[in-house]
């Protein structure tokens, strides 16, 4: 059991260890003196990890609500990413994507409560 007066001592040691490894995790790339060599479906297959990434924190906000599947066609996030997605394939603009969905959300959401 720790006592109260260590506890203070165990964040600390926590906090030093995690920013030990996240500097060599971000650092990994950049210790070696050459590039390292990877194969070239593997450099192609990172082109897609920021949208891979991107899709799996934005999909579950979509179409979940407090750890479930939405149950109605009434939530402001459905319509506001209908019209966001038309708008990015007609412009292909990622800041007016988001004006949109936002400007169809916010109304929706706060507005009518959905």
């Amino acid at each position: 059991m720790i006592d109260g007066s260590s506890h203070w001592l165990w964040g600390w040691v926590a906090t030093l260890g995690l920013a030990v490894v996240t500097v060599i995790t971000r650092a990994f790339f950049l210790i070696p003196k050459r590039d390292l060599p990877l194969p070239e479906w593997f450099k192609r297959g990172l082109r897609y990890a920021p949208l891979a990434a991107l899709t799996a924190v934005v999909a579950p906000e979509i179409v979940m609500h407090n750890g479930q599947l939405i149950g109605t066609w009434l939530d402001a996030r459905l319509p506001a990413v209908l019209c966001a997605t038309v708008y990015f394939f007609v412009r292909r603009s990622i800041l007016g994507t988001l004006v949109v969905g936002m400007a169809v959300y916010l109304p929706l959401h706060i507005g009518w409560g959905w």
